[in-house]
């Protein structure tokens, strides 16, 4: 039967027509003039998709940012050009470095006034031009209408294939009202690599001359059956498995293979068992600093221990390091690959991955801290969300807690249970939990903020109450100071404390304002029943913890930190 052709319609409407076919069914955004006839196209088509509008282009971002690691489908935000854009770009860039696909459609000033530096213009090429240390992939500009659907399939495609990343399509004002009969395109899916067979061998032959081998995980690109993979694979070899900084839900943390996550905070066994490996099998991470403890777990360019560097991106192998085996491969048919690899019925290092485990286990005793425990918090919130609860937070020490006490399970059990961005952007949890709640309300979203980074994207709670969100605790540790540059500040220059105060609102006064329930909690005690109360009530909630500022991390405090620097001023 031959295909009808489509009614004549704006391009603006043809753009939405397209981001359905592509399958998606939310886009998050603020609205501008420069992009009207698409806001117009959203109503037309609004029975199939919906636009979430935020109240500031970083959240929206961030949301977009968030929607992609959730759906491994690039997430989707509009903002309009100039302000627009350059608020967006903090999403832009966290999406650039945790390798998370999405697309930021821009307005911009009609064709006839380009380059004049009309209102609000910038040269987007320039802005967020494409390379290894940009913000963008790719960055094209739509001129022609009919061409639409073709710009819309390659943004879709260079998202998503060899390292995922961000893509920025520019929509000129006057070409999203020409009216064109083009078609849609069809579902745009990636492209795949899978190692070659002979690199296989070579990974086998790598394992068995090694004695302590460890796996590093991470990256984006995974789904629940390559999660699975590499957990047969990790079994089949007796290996103990960590995980790349803040990609801790890629294997399960209840596994007795797991090590723990080798990032910011990392535990100090942990980081000794990493320098005292013979072999480094590395899936999905790209090795940035974070993970390897700027480039000291694992020295740059070229690591003490072997390193076999697994990533879908070409760029990305050998540009850092320089590893004893590269393969450029999908995760998806990476672990796979590596599940059919054959182990010997005995294996040298059964005690080495026993003992990795049981130092992650011992990572998780703490002494009592009063009056509030931060580590008694997190096992709390673990031990009554449900199992599928999707946590998300920014950047700050008080993260810390959450990455070292929370068990994430696998993307196989639940698909993904963590949101938190490896370029350390603050503000980037409240608007992914946002996103969170509005894209799957059936799951219980769990944020934690702290009091600086609460208040760089606290107004998308407005965005959550307005569109129905319910299953959604923000969690704010509040303890008056931007509490890493603190740690930092008394490390550095013992006592001498500049900029780094802050003063903040009543958290859970403000929290009602927008339609909030809320509640104060000073001592572990009222916590417990705080949080019971917040999952049951139906409604999103905050909970205002006030921490005294001298509890810094989940392993020191700002005292101790203090005396430790003057010590060794001293020396």
């Amino acid at each position: 039967m031959t295909q009808a052709t489509p009614l004549n319609r704006p391009a603006g409407h043809l753009l939405v027509e397209a981001l359905i076919a592509q399958g998606i069914d939310t886009v998050f955004g603020v609205p501008g003039e420069s992009f009207l006839a698409v806001l117009d196209g959203f109503h037309e088509h609004r029975d199939r998709i919906r636009f979430v509008a935020c109240r500031q282009e970083g959240g929206a971002a961030f949301m977009a940012e968030a929607q992609g690691k959730l759906t491994g489908r690039p997430g989707i935000c509009f903002v309009t050009r100039g302000p627009g854009a350059t608020n967006a770009s903090i999403g832009l860039h966290t999406a650039f470095q945790d390798s998370t696909p999405m697309v930021l459609f821009i307005g911009q000033v009609a064709s006839d006034q380009r380059d004049r530096e009309a209102f609000q213009e910038l040269d987007y090429r320039q802005v967020f031009g494409p390379g290894t240390l940009g913000f963008a992939k790719w960055v094209g500009e739509v001129h022609d209408a009919h061409r639409l659907p073709e710009y819309v399939a390659r943004a879709f495609h260079t998202a998503m294939q060899g390292r995922p990343g961000p893509v920025v399509l520019v929509l000129p004002e006057d070409m999203l009202t020409h009216l064109t009969t083009a078609p849609v395109l069809p579902r745009a899916e990636p492209a795949t690599a899978w190692p070659a067979p002979g690199a296989l061998r070579d990974v086998r032959r790598l394992l068995l001359a090694s004695q302590r081998p460890f796996v590093i995980a991470g990256g984006s690109g995974w789904d629940g059956p390559a999660c699975m993979a590499l957990e047969r694979f990790a079994e089949n070899w007796q290996l103990p498995v960590g995980c790349a900084f803040r990609f801790q839900d890629v294997f399960d943390n209840r596994h007795p293979n797991y090590a723990g996550d080798v990032g910011i905070g990392i535990n100090p066994r942990l980081a000794e068992r990493v320098r005292a490996a013979d072999l480094i099998l590395a899936v999905g991470p790209r090795l940035g600093e974070m993970t390897t403890g700027g480039y000291t777990l694992l020295k740059a360019p070229r690591p003490d221990q072997k390193l076999i560097h697994v990533h879908a991106g070409p760029e990305e192998l050998g540009r850092v390091y320089a590893a004893d085996l590269m393969l450029q491969a999908s995760m998806q048919n990476a672990a796979k690959a590596l599940e059919t690899l054959a182990a010997p019925v005995t294996l040298p290092w059964a005690d080495w991955t026993a003992a990795a485990h049981a130092d992650y286990e011992t990572n998780h005793a703490t002494h009592a801290v009063e009056p509030l425990d931060m580590a008694v918090v997190m096992k709390t919130v673990q031990r009554l969300a449900p199992a599928d609860t999707v946590y998300t937070n920014g950047a700050g020490n008080y993260s810390g807690w959450l990455h070292r006490f929370v068990r994430y399970h696998g993307l196989q059990h639940h698909g993904r249970t963590q949101l938190a961005p490896t370029a350390g952007a603050m503000g980037y949890g409240v608007p992914a939990a946002v996103a969170a709640a509005l894209l799957y309300p059936e799951r219980t979203v769990v944020n934690i903020a702290g009091d600086g980074d609460f208040l760089m994207t606290g107004q998308e709670l407005a965005t959550a109450t307005g569109y129905g969100a319910r299953r959604l605790v923000c969690i704010v540790v509040d303890n008056g100071t931007y509490g890493t540059i603190r740690m930092h500040q008394e490390r550095e220059y013992p006592g001498r404390v500049s900029g780094s105060d802050l003063f903040n609102p009543d958290f859970a006064a403000l929290a009602r304002a927008f339609g909030w329930r809320a509640d104060t909690v000073d001592t572990t005690a009222a916590f417990e029943p705080a949080f019971a109360a917040a999952l049951s009530s139906g409604q999103p909630t905050l909970l205002h913890l006030r921490l005294d500022a001298d509890v810094s991390t989940s392993r020191t405090t700002l005292t101790a930190i203090r005396q430790a620097a003057r010590t060794r001023q001293a020396e």
